[in-house]
């Protein structure tokens, strides 16, 4: 099958999963675990908890993102217990394993991932634990309270209804208050948030629509839970932006395209239903949309424009390269479809693209919040300013390329912890796509990525690398990447037969 054909069967894919395709999460399992019992998958709930706890008793990756995961996956195998249901031969050796995992976690927790709502997520879910045990209590890591755990909790009490984006994680802040499920029945985009709402207000109204949702999810994912779903508009704008950017030859069904459209409101579209609009999923959908010929003014990006950088959403802490770089994105391929409204733009375009430029690190590259490893975050960096920044950010396109070349593994991969398809489909993008023509040495390089990425064809899925409560993995917006990162190599070896061939 060639790449243009695996392109297309990636997009029917989108039509005919509406919701996205996203990898479960233990975080999120454990949340279900606790919550819904009663709710179909129950056990292979439980059984995917155990089967993901590492040698070490920790669930998740290294670099401070086992934290969350274990302690969901912890207190949800202690409630098992509690409940007198499952074996006991084989949940509290894990629940021991766990505990003994969390307490040099939590103290040497000085330095954790910007993950959203850790803040709020590592105080709710300790208390918890010490809930369930006796003896010592584990500690919150240095520098970490309760006070806007204790903030937003008091709202909810109070009747109030919570920021949109606090819907998200309703499971650990509490499932009173003024929130309502969306029409499909998800509360924040979440199981584990639809879960809390449906156990403390079960006869609601919204109850059905809500357990109906709950068991759609549980049901395609054999029990487990992904960490957020729908991501409808996130998943479209990204598989489509990744495919059209690198050239890649695929019929887009109009309706997509409609719906795309349609997706973005006066204050820009969320990644999907249950999400509060944002920067990062507005900014990309536009560029989509320029790319597919129906270019959409960008008006309803300023509501993201700080003065000095566009927030993620209003409220936001911290800022994003990467929210940034699709900005920059946004603005520069509407301009080039809309030469009269350049000089409208221009100003925004010019600090956006210094901004970037300022926060490249001194080796050459980006980091991100919204993704675990740095080739994300210098390859949103480097399309952006290398196609929109203008000849003055050359320099910064080239120190990000010498960075991913001297970073290349002996296999031809590149990775934060290892060698991996999706980040491997990153670092060969940003040799080849970005800024000035690439050199021979970057042509190898992307060449010996290529054949990483052959010999790695039959990966079912990718391990988790973005950013949400825990890590995941947007499986269809990662197989885009690694075509586009295909395609692209092939078309700078053009002659060559070895690679035309494996086409």
């Amino acid at each position: 099958m060639n790449l243009s054909e695996q392109a297309g069967l990636l997009v029917g894919e989108l039509m005919a999963k509406p919701w996205g395709q996203v990898s479960p999460s233990v975080y999120e399992t454990g949340r279900l675990v606790t919550l819904a019992p009663d709710l179909a998958g129950h056990r292979e709930r439980v059984a995917y908890l155990l089967a993901g706890q590492r040698g070490d008793g920790a669930w998740g990756a290294p670099d401070g993102y086992a934290l969350v995961p274990t302690l969901s996956a912890t207190e949800a195998l202690l409630t098992e217990v509690a409940r007198g249901e499952g074996d006991p031969g084989a949940l509290l050796p894990a629940v021991k394993a766990g505990l003994e995992a969390l307490r040099p976690m939590l103290a040497e927790a000085s330095d954790l991932p910007d993950t959203p709502a850790i803040e709020l997520i590592v105080p709710a879910l300790v208390r918890l634990v010490n809930d369930h045990v006796d003896g010592p209590p584990l500690p919150l890591p240095p520098g970490m309270d309760t006070t806007r755990l204790g903030r937003v909790r008091r709202l909810l009490e109070s009747g109030g209804e919570p920021p949109q984006k606090v819907q998200h994680v309703l499971e650990v802040v509490g499932a009173t208050g003024a929130v309502r499920p969306t029409p499909i029945g998800t509360v924040g985009a979440s199981p584990a948030a639809t879960a809390a709402w449906l156990s403390a207000r079960p006869e609601d109204e919204g109850a059905g629509p809500a357990r109906h949702h709950l068991e759609a999810v549980a049901l395609r994912y054999g029990g487990p839970v992904p960490v957020g779903l729908p991501i409808t508009v996130f998943e479209r704008a990204w598989v489509l932006s990744w495919l059209l950017r690198a050239g890649v030859p695929v019929d887009v069904p109009p309706e997509m395209t409609a719906d795309l459209r349609a997706a973005i409101g006066p204050e820009g579209t969320p990644a999907g239903a249950g999400l509060p609009a944002d920067a990062d999923t507005t900014s990309v959908a536009l560029y989509a949309l320029a790319l597919l010929g129906v270019p959409y003014e960008p008006w309803s990006l300023a509501a993201f424009d700080t003065g000095a950088h566009f927030c993620t959403w209003q409220g936001e802490d911290g800022s994003s390269v990467s929210v940034n770089a699709h900005v920059l994105d946004a603005l520069g391929q509407y301009t080039r479809a809309r030469p009269a409204a350049a000089q409208a733009y221009r100003a925004r375009i010019e600090r956006v693209a210094r901004w970037l430029a300022e926060r490249q690190r001194p080796d050459g590259s980006w980091s991100d919040r919204w993704h675990a490893s740095p080739y994300y975050a210098t390859l949103s960096c480097v399309l952006a300013l290398g196609e929109f920044g203008g000849p003055g950010y050359a320099e910064a396109v080239l120190r990000a390329r010498e960075w991913i070349l001297a970073t290349q593994r002996a296999d031809g991969s590149w990775g934060r912890w290892a060698g991996r398809p999706e980040e491997t489909a990153y670092g060969m993008q940003a040799l080849l796509l970005s800024g000035p023509d690439p050199d021979e040495r970057c042509e190898r390089a992307a060449r010996r990525g290529y054949e990483y990425l052959i010999r790695s064809a039959n990966l079912s899925d990718y391990p988790p690398l973005w950013h949400d409560k825990e890590l995941y993995s947007p499986t269809a917006i990662v197989r885009a990447a690694v075509i586009a990162a295909q395609h692209v190599t092939i078309c700078h070896t053009e002659g060559n037969s070895r690679y035309e061939n494996r086409t």
